[in-house]
């Protein structure tokens, strides 16, 4: 080990060793402080808060009432021709048998549907059905709905501030 990482460690152990330890409520607050401050923290929980609501809506319509927030996860990483499984786990960062699992469901909802890929006979590509193109229009529209609660709560120009922010954050984060 070289002489700078023992070093680092060294600084490391030191400052961990006499951080002030917060005690009970005092730590929750200061993780709530640290949480509300991280840009990330907030698009997560932003992200996850919208996704409920959306959930909640679709729940509400017939042969829907058991789509889950796992089964949503999937949508935006199939494309319209069709994925293959081990792309689709691989996209969702999860293993392939808990994509399969998801898929699974979702054929019993009727959303999506296996076919052989043409370019290997031994692949299968899941793919939207009419129903799950439907459902995903449907989908979108209550995407709208909440967006246009939260534009007439914050106001339009913030509104759109905020979309070509997060275009820009987008874009930034997909650079490699």
């Amino acid at each position: 080990m070289s002489e700078i990482v023992k070093l680092q460690d060294q600084i490391v152990k030191y400052t961990l060793l006499n951080m002030p330890k917060p005690k009970g409520d005092a730590f929750a607050s200061e993780l709530e402080v640290q949480k509300s401050a991280s840009m990330g923290q907030l698009l997560m929980k932003a992200a996850r808060l919208y996704n409920e609501r959306a959930i909640e809506r679709v729940r509400r319509l017939p042969g829907a009432e058991s789509i889950t927030t796992a089964h949503t996860a999937v949508f935006p990483h199939l494309d319209l021709e069709g994925t293959r499984l081990t792309v689709l786990a691989q996209r969702m960062g999860v293993s392939k048998q808990f994509a399969g699992q998801l898929v699974e469901g979702l054929e019993a909802l009727g959303l999506v549907e296996r076919l052989p890929d043409e370019t290997d006979g031994r692949a299968k590509l899941v793919r939207f059905t009419k129903r799950g193109k439907q459902a995903l229009l449907h989908g979108l529209g209550v995407l709208g709905e909440i967006e246009g609660g939260l534009r007439e709560r914050i106001g339009p120009a913030r509104a759109d501030a905020l979309t070509s922010t997060l275009r820009d954050i987008v874009e930034a984060l997909s650079e490699r």
